[in-house]
């Protein structure tokens, strides 16, 4: 994905266009790479286009690191975008350029009044018990009023009377009295723009047609729309954006998300879990979106049924247990080679991706995660003499190792190192010694692993190979 930046040309006619922006002050989140997700699928779903922009206009808290997590995280999952991200703090003058268009047309004002005014009048709302608004006190007044050279802001006019509804494509109509809305700043006495002002022009400048958010941005959007409507008055090729403001993701238990629950950055579920991209795609599609009782849509599948019809207004839960059951189905999906490198990674020097690729349809069968698939690789890559769990030792107390030895030497004279021939040679052990094959298979797999779990005992002993297989069982032989 490339990093320069760049505003796209405005859409053509009819043609859907969405944004995802996020405000680079930590990693991409599972609620915001959601966002992504859903903002993606339309734009695709529709034949449109989707655009990323960086709001990264809080100097203090925007870092590299995290821009860099941000894209790193939407390139994994496979989100990709129609244009160069835009940053918004390079766009600081066409911002400005703006708010002086709106002030020059009437639609805004200079407000001279003085932080320590604006404290007292907060106060005195406080003890009136009034909502904490701006009361308008430079709405009207001449600016000739202000002593010469006060430094000043620039408030948006907002209407005073009536009311606005927004019909939200998830929330539905929703509507919010003018009389609400304050008259707030959108250039501050610096030159700096507000966050407000610069969503709206952003937005505008992109062509982006439609607004997928979190619901938690919805009082935004009535103090986003005076400032579009305004821009259209003089203007007219300002359109409102069409909105959607999705559910926010709550715990598992219903309360606000938090780490506990699974609020960690998309690079966790892939390095610390070890969750597939497709399988958190396909989970973030299916949290709050729903297609009949259909659980596992491809990313194909996926472009062709979306649509916001499908999403749900009230919170989605957040459940660990179930992304790792879907991370299990892509396992086993997965090609072999693929879970090889990746566990491969994991394991670091020692590991033998050949080895890996033709271990992997027996190592992925139950795991869930590709944690689990290298806890059931280690047995492969162990040196002699095998560290032990405490249970796998118990295993090989008592009669064991004598059980071992005769193991040892009937598999020695096997010449057909195969699971099926080395099954029929253990089975006729088993019954020519009167005992269960698990008698055999415990102290056996003890003595391959160093374990208790493992996959199949004859899987292990075709994949160790004859000479390894049988030098371990004999460490462990009387």
């Amino acid at each position: 994905m490339a990093s320069e930046s760049s505003t796209p040309l405005a859409s053509a006619p009819g043609e859907v266009v969405t944004r995802f922006a996020p405000s680079p002050t930590g990693f991409l989140h599972i609620g915001g790479a959601r966002t992504a997700l859903f903002n993606w699928l339309y734009a695709r779903h529709h034949g449109g286009r989707t655009l990323l922009r960086i709001e990264d206009t809080d100097a203090k808290r925007s870092t590299q690191v995290a821009i860099d997590a941000i894209i790193e995280g939407l390139d994994w999952l496979g989100l990709d975008y129609d244009a160069p991200p835009v940053f918004q703090s390079d766009r600081a003058e066409r911002h400005a350029e703006v708010a002086w268009q709106l002030l020059k047309a009437g639609h805004a004002y200079k407000c001279f009044a003085t932080p320590e005014e604006l404290e007292a009048m907060r106060n005195d709302q406080r003890m009136n018990k009034q909502p904490l608004r701006y009361d308008g006190r430079w709405r009207d007044r001449d600016p000739s009023e202000a002593p010469e050279g006060a430094p000043f802001t620039i408030r948006l006019k907002t209407p005073t009377e009536g009311d606005v509804t927004i019909h939200d494509q998830v929330q539905g109509a929703v509507t919010v009295r003018n009389e609400e809305i304050d008259d707030y700043i959108i250039l501050r006495a610096d030159g700096t723009p507000t966050y407000m002002l610069a969503v709206v022009v952003d937005d505008h400048d992109m062509g982006v047609t439609h607004v997928i958010r979190g619901d938690d941005h919805l009082n935004n959007a009535f103090r986003q729309l005076p400032i579009n409507r305004a821009m259209n008055a003089i203007e007219s090729n300002w359109p409102d954006p069409v909105y959607a403001h999705i559910p926010l993701i709550h715990g598992s238990d219903g309360a606000k998300l938090s780490k506990r629950h699974g609020a960690l950055g998309v690079e966790a579920y892939r390095d610390e879990f070890g969750i597939l991209p497709e399988a958190l795609f396909n989970y973030l599609l299916r949290l709050g979106w729903g297609h009949g009782d259909r659980e596992e849509i491809t990313r194909d599948e996926a472009v062709e049924l979306f649509d916001l019809a499908g999403v749900g207004k009230s919170p989605s839960r957040f459940d660990m247990k179930k992304l790792e059951n879907l991370n299990g189905h892509y396992l086993r999906e997965a090609e072999d080679a693929r879970l090889a490198a990746l566990v491969a990674a994991r394991i670091g020097e020692t590991a033998d991706e050949d080895l890996l690729a033709r271990a992997m349809p027996v190592l992925k069968v139950r795991a869930k995660n590709l944690n689990e698939v290298v806890e059931g690789a280690t047995f492969l890559f162990a040196k002699r003499p095998l560290a032990m769990t405490e249970k796998a030792a118990a295993l090989l107390e008592g009669d064991a190792p004598a059980i071992l030895r005769k193991i040892h030497d009937h598999l020695a004279a096997q010449n057909d190192w195969t699971s099926e021939a080395l099954e029929a040679t253990t089975k006729a052990l088993a019954e020519e010694q009167g005992l269960g094959l698990g008698k055999l298979a415990q102290p056996m797999r003890a003595a391959l692993t160093g374990t208790t779990t493992s996959p199949g005992i004859f899987d292990v002993l075709v994949l160790l190979g004859r000479d390894e297989a049988l030098a371990r069982l004999d460490a462990q032989a009387a």
